[in-house]
């Protein structure tokens, strides 16, 4: 049973359960949303969690962060400590997006230390084999891409990525759409240069059938990828991208049909002006299924500073309705990420999570009142805890101390905080009387 099939059957879960006490909402909304699919929770019967997370409408916005080794970077030690480094800083999910080494290693060493959901991109792995055994990526056979999707849920993923919306159709409308980018999207290369080679069509579209049954098994959700996401602004919200989210729209009916969870991933380089345009697209097409962004990123020229460029996007996304915000690091387009980059990425992306849940979840708004308060009262120690980074609130601030300690060193002793109190809370007289003159 997934926990979809036991919202159908009116069967409220300790998962669901769990959730519901996390999000401050009732049973009732948790399950009703797992029956109509507008609420997943990626959480396989093979990996045992604490506390399962929960996400789609009327949830909080939850923050993925992107861990894994490369071709050129393989040290798995230091890739636990990105996990470590990530559910610190507060991600809600992780991916292994493990390229290089020994991937098997890898996925079971994040599975096994990890506290939060874990997702993969199964066709990695099976790419990457292809690549080791002597032959190009489109040499891949079909049972070798099923088979390496099987492997992975079976490891305990809670959810995986598949490109099964990657048609021949939607790389025709690539091909006469004459994008600047084409295909940035690495599941989406390895698709498209197969179907190219093998003149088929793509194996995860019409062996979707199977994959449902596997996924359904173990209740590991799919998150049905964006392998034709736009790489730059200039290729946003073209007819390729659009034509694979239809796609991923039926997929998604044949899923529940079988029980099996869902989320939509999105793009990508989006303009701002395109970004809330994007998600109505997404929630019309697939029936209002939890969306999983990427960003969006805003602009192509921030490169270094893209954790800043997603972030805009992302909250702009998230107020629209987005549900699930993938990070983006300052390494993003440069490099493998470093512990600090994955940190950054996080935290940056939570900001943007929360920024929208101020929108979508008004009683969220009480945090913020409680900084306004805490800095009204100069309790400095409030204030860290209240931080959405207390480690960089208490690091900057030992770092500039300022003569008298209630204030700080931007304004020392012309802090508007402290100088202005007596006068409106009475030390001096009745402020309205003083008015008068």
């Amino acid at each position: 049973m997934t926990q979809r099939i036991e919202a159908q059957k009116n069967n409220i879960t300790k998962e669901m359960k769990k959730v519901a006490e996390y999000e401050h909402v009732s049973q009732e909304h948790i399950l009703n949303g797992l029956k109509d699919g507008t609420i997943a929770i990626p959480n396989s019967k093979l990996h045992k969690l604490e506390q399962p997370m929960g996400v789609g409408a009327g949830l909080y916005t939850k923050v993925n962060a992107n861990i894994g080794t490369s071709s050129d970077m393989i040290d798995y030690e230091y890739e636990l400590k990105k996990l470590k480094t990530s559910i610190e800083a507060g991600a809600h999910a992780v991916m292994d997006l493990s390229t290089g080494g020994d991937i098997d290693k890898m996925r079971k060493m994040i599975i096994e230390n990890s506290t939060i959901p874990v997702g993969t991109v199964p066709i990695y792995q099976a790419s990457v084999k292809t690549v080791e055994s002597g032959r190009s990526v489109p040499e891949m056979t079909e049972k070798e891409i099923i088979e390496g999707i099987h492997r992975h849920i079976k490891d305990g993923v809670d959810f995986i990525t598949i490109h099964a919306g990657v048609t021949r159709e939607v790389i025709r409308q690539l091909i006469l759409q004459q994008r600047l980018n084409l295909i940035v999207s690495r599941g989406g290369w390895f698709l498209t240069g197969w179907m190219l080679k093998n003149k088929k069509e793509n194996p995860i579209y019409t062996h979707f059938d199977e994959i449902l049954d596997m996924a359904r098994e173990y209740d590991v959700t799919l998150s049905l990828g964006d392998g034709l996401r736009p790489g730059c602004i200039n290729d946003a919200t073209d007819r390729p991208q659009l034509m694979e989210l239809i796609i991923l729209g039926e997929l998604t009916d044949r899923a529940w049909s079988q029980g099996v969870q869902v989320m939509i991933e999105g793009p990508g380089h989006v303009p701002l002006d395109e970004v809330e345009a994007n998600v109505i697209l997404e929630k019309k097409l697939c029936r209002n299924a939890p969306f999983y962004v990427l960003g969006p990123v805003v602009t192509d020229v921030a490169p270094g500073y893209d954790h800043i460029t997603a972030a805009i996007g992302g909250a702009v996304a998230a107020s629209a309705g987005a549900d699930f915000l993938c990070y983006v690091t300052p390494a993003e387009h440069l490099r493998l990420p470093s512990l600090d980059d994955v940190r950054e990425g996080v935290i940056t992306t939570r900001i943007a999570a929360h920024v929208a849940d101020m929108v979508k979840r008004k009683e969220t708004r009480e945090w913020d009142k409680k900084m306004a308060t805490a800095r009204i009262g100069l309790d400095w120690k409030a204030m860290g805890k209240l931080s959405l980074d207390p480690v960089r609130f208490d690091k900057m601030r030992s770092q500039s101390d300022p003569k008298d300690t209630d204030v700080c060193t931007m304004c020392g002793k012309y802090c508007s905080m402290k100088s202005l109190k007596p006068y409106l809370t009475g030390e001096y007289g009745d402020p309205l009387e003083l008015l008068k003159g």
